[in-house]
């Protein structure tokens, strides 16, 4: 019974699909079906007069500029040979897993951030709102937040800050630094440094810790993320002749920042020049704990990468106060094959902070 039942609801699924295929669908679009054909339309259409353009509207090149022009593409990377494919650059570097970080240099102290600084703009301004801290002024071009003059327990000067935001030399983050100012008889300019070396960090550590808790709910300011660029701060430049790296950066900074990276980057410093700019260097490659990485597809995944226990020249070179240049040669300053550079230079612009 049941299949009868079946057989039926089919046969009648079936004369409807056929009874629709067969009048064509006239009783939903009407007697000339969804596709009408038009052609005696067009063809009965009157004739209208030439446009004409007058004189005021102009006929230049400018009338036809396109509305969204293809910019120039400045090439990053220049292939060995025609099939010699070059890694791409890292998006994020392994410190970039920790959402804020102080970093310390001498007495500068500073907060980098896994933020752009588009995003990190409006924590500060919301840490000073949750302190009770009043705004003095604010520069979002400039990355810049003066605060009022506050008076703090157990401090007999009152005292105020500057905060500036600056953008990271990783794409995507960026840098937070404190100058702390005592109230004094002429306040009318800011000192280079800190009046007060502990205060200045002791409100960097507390905003720090601010940002930390609220970077998920962080909002982001249009006029800050314009202002300040979220490229980053460093980049790899490749010619027919050299592959280098540019960073923004003054040379005590560069120095320690490279300093630091190498070995995180894979490499054992054997010796360095400070004077001359200059890390003499051994890739030791991947560590036995690593679970692969992109040396395995740039290399054919062997057991023991082709440049392991290479030795290397890292050369620091000033092209102003605050640009360095770093190269990657052979121990006796020799060139190495462009391929290497490409590989080497990429792994250490990714652990550079």
């Amino acid at each position: 019974m049941r299949r009868w039942v079946s057989l039926t609801g089919l046969a009648r699924v079936c004369f409807f699909t056929a009874f629709v295929t067969s009048t064509g669908c006239s009783w939903i679009y009407g007697e000339d079906g969804l596709f009408p054909d038009n052609t005696a339309r067009y063809q009965e259409a009157p004739e209208l007069a030439v446009i004409t353009v007058p004189p005021s509207a102009g006929t230049g090149d400018a009338a036809i500029d396109p509305t969204y022009p293809i910019p120039e593409v400045s090439e990053n990377f220049r292939l060995e040979s025609e099939f010699g494919v070059p890694r791409p650059t890292p998006l994020t570097s392994a410190s970039q897993y920790e959402t804020v970080r102080i970093q310390r240099l001498g007495d500068e102290s500073w907060a980098l951030v896994a933020v752009a600084p588009g995003q990190l703009w409006p924590q500060v301004r919301a840490f000073l709102t949750a302190s009770g801290i009043g705004v003095a002024a604010s520069d979002a071009q400039a990355g810049l937040i003066d605060t009022q003059f506050v008076e703090l327990k157990e401090r007999p000067l009152s005292t105020r800050f500057r905060f500036r935001v600056d953008s990271g030399v990783q794409r995507n983050t960026a840098e937070l630094h404190v100058l702390q100012q005592n109230q004094a008889v002429d306040n009318s300019s800011w000192p280079e440094g800190s009046d007060d070396l502990e205060l200045e960090q002791e409100m960097l550590r507390n905003v720090a810790q601010f940002i930390a808790n609220s970077a998920e709910s962080a909002p982001i300011s249009m006029m800050a993320d314009r202002a300040m660029s979220a490229a980053g701060r460093i980049s790899l430049e490749d010619t027919e002749s050299y592959t280098r790296l540019r960073l923004m950066l003054p040379f005590n900074r560069a120095w320690a920042s490279v300093n630091k990276a190498l070995p995180e980057a894979g490499f054992a410093i054997d010796d360095k020049n400070r004077s001359e700019g200059v890390f003499y260097v051994t890739f030791v490659g991947q560590q036995e704990d690593d679970d692969g990485g992109w040396f395995d597809w740039m290399w054919g995944g062997e057991d023991e990468h082709p440049l392991a226990n290479k030795q290397y020249m890292v050369k620091l070179a000033s092209l102003s106060e605050d640009e360095m240049l770093i190269s990657l040669f052979g121990t006796e300053g020799g060139q190495i094959p462009r391929r290497d550079q490409q590989a080497l230079l990429t792994l250490i612009k990714g652990s550079i902070n």
